[in-house]
């Protein structure tokens, strides 16, 4: 098995600053859904559909953050990987994706649109590989990583997870 850096290379990932990890865009729609066609909440046309690779490393997390989309997580290879999510009537839950289906976990996971997202991996020393699929198509301009400040006054329950998993 490749380890994360070789895995960040083969894949000529980047870095995400303001979540955190590494992604690849591997495809993006050359159709696109116009703005009248969509939802209000989108400024403008959109892609069909957008996916990419992404790898969180155990000493990283992604921050608490939301997009306009539905979000597909695929598990791909590494250790597993805890998706925490705060929903948009406040409440809390965890997505196990990995291999150990007997421990609950599964191989890909829906994160509903504006529904807050942040992620761990499990297991130290280790990474997660994963791939997410949006649709209509991400565009930097659909993503909001409130700080934790601005978590903590709407969501003051969840301040174990809120403080661990901002910046």
């Amino acid at each position: 098995m490749r380890n994360a850096e070789q895995w960040i290379k083969e894949l000529d990932m980047s870095p995400l600053p303001e979540e955190g990890g590494w992604f690849k865009e591997v495809y993006r729609s050359d159709e696109f859904i116009p703005k009248n066609s969509l939802p209000d909440r989108f400024q403008g046309k959109r892609t069909f559909s957008t996916s990419i690779y992404y790898l969180l490393k155990s000493d990283e997390f992604s921050a608490f953050h939301r997009i306009k989309q539905d979000e597909i997580w695929h598990f791909y290879e590494g250790s597993s990987l805890t998706i925490h999510i705060i929903d948009q009537s406040g409440t809390y839950k965890q997505i196990k994706l990995g291999r150990d289906f007997d421990s609950g976990e599964c191989f890909q996971a829906t994160i509903d649109k504006e529904n807050l997202l942040a992620a761990t991996v499990k297991k130290q020393g280790s990474f997660s590989l994963i791939g997410c699929t949006v649709a209509p198509g991400f565009e930097f301009e659909d993503f909001e990583a409130p700080n934790r400040s601005q978590l903590l006054e709407l969501y003051p329950e969840h301040k174990v997870v809120i403080t661990k998993l901002t910046r």
